[in-house]
């Protein structure tokens, strides 16, 4: 392709995701924006009227005219859209995660190599400016803790917590520590919908790494933090908030806080999904290998797949085994099924 040439990129999926990813598209230089694709063409036309180019109903008439795509379809439907997309040529960034199964996601990494296309996972968090600056201060950490927590979304009712919003952490966590799993440790439970709505994994790794995760929808407050604890000091990132600090040992010991001193990096304020938009463009433009690549998609989601089985035998034996959740919890999940259903009833009806 020619540098000169403006990159055709399209969006499938119309949705809440595939209309932020529509909007920073539509405004990247080099990029000429063909339009959207939906099931739902009325949906498709609303935002192709907001962010300009065509609306289409069928995605397979959208390849024919896009070098590259964003697919933000439900994840059930990854592969196959995935699927057909990189048979065609096309250069694709999935969003997490990459497939609904392991052999799915395997099958789209091969094909992607087969046809010498960019396939990238929408690993988000990666872009981040404060995890991108925190990443150069990483040193053998020991312990990590982690949590993101937000408000239920009928949107996502679909899959659990885990593939969610929990595999997001589970890349940064396998990018950070650099080693195998491995065993791990997980409770979760149901309260909103049919899949878990909360969960807690304890991830050992090969190296001696422990990293404790904690991702939950069913909270009042957003909260989006990562811990990093290590020999030469303490790393706290705020995803939400683009804010990093770094607490590093002036002192072989410690005898008060003036042995210790705080970095507080100034970071880029740029929004993550742009970075991650920018970033695939430039995969694609040079025929280079993005970060977040179809590996490691696999490996997040071989992760998360992982945990959910737990989840699975934590559930199968919740009866001869104490809950973590306190005795007020199966009320409080019946309640809450009542009042979602509710909901839900009236918006249909």
């Amino acid at each position: 392709m020619s540098p000169d040439q403006p990159l055709r990129v399209g969006v499938i999926g119309a949705g809440k995701i595939g209309s932020l990813h529509a909007r920073i598209l539509s405004r990247l230089p080099g990029v000429q924006f063909v339009g959207v694709c939906d099931t739902n063409l009325w949906r498709a036309q609303i935002s192709a009227w907001r962010f300009g180019g065509l609306a289409f109903r069928h995605y397979p008439d959208m390849l024919k005219q896009v070098d590259a795509a964003v697919v933000a379809v439900p994840t059930e439907h990854h592969f196959d859209v995935g699927r057909k997309a990189l048979d065609a040529g096309v250069h694709c960034l999935i969003e997490k995660p990459l497939a609904a199964s392991v052999e799915q996601a395997q099958a789209l990494l091969e094909l992607s190599e087969q046809r010498g296309v960019v396939l990238q996972v929408g690993h988000v968090e990666r872009f981040n400016p404060a995890v991108l600056e925190a990443i150069g201060h990483v040193r053998q950490p020991r312990f990590i803790t982690v949590e993101r927590l937000g408000p239920y979304d009928p949107r996502v009712a679909n899959i659990g917590v885990v593939l969610d919003l929990m595999i997001h952490d589970l890349d940064i966590l396998l990018t950070l520590v650099g080693s195998e799993v491995e065993s791990l440790e997980a409770l979760g439970a149901s309260l909103l919908s049919k899949h878990e709505d909360i969960a807690n994994v304890r991830v050992r790794f090969k190296n001696g790494c422990v990293a404790d995760v904690t991702a939950s929808r069913i909270s009042l407050k957003k909260c989006r933090k990562l811990r990093i604890f290590q020999e030469s000091g303490y790393i706290s990132l705020d995803y939400m908030n683009t804010d990093l600090k770094i607490y590093r040992k002036k002192t072989p010991v410690i005898k008060s806080l003036k042995d210790i001193e705080v970095l507080s990096p100034k970071l880029d304020k740029t929004e993550p999904l742009k970075n991650e938009l920018l970033h695939f463009v430039d995969c694609v433009r040079h025929n280079r290998k993005p970060w977040p690549s179809g590996e490691h998609g696999v490996e997040a989601l071989k992760l998360a797949l992982q945990i959910s089985r737990e989840l699975e035998r934590y559930e199968a034996n919740r009866s001869t085994s104490r809950s973590f959740l306190p005795v007020w919890a199966d009320d409080l999940s019946r309640i809450a099924r009542t009042m979602t259903r509710g909901v839900l009833g009236e918006r249909t009806s």
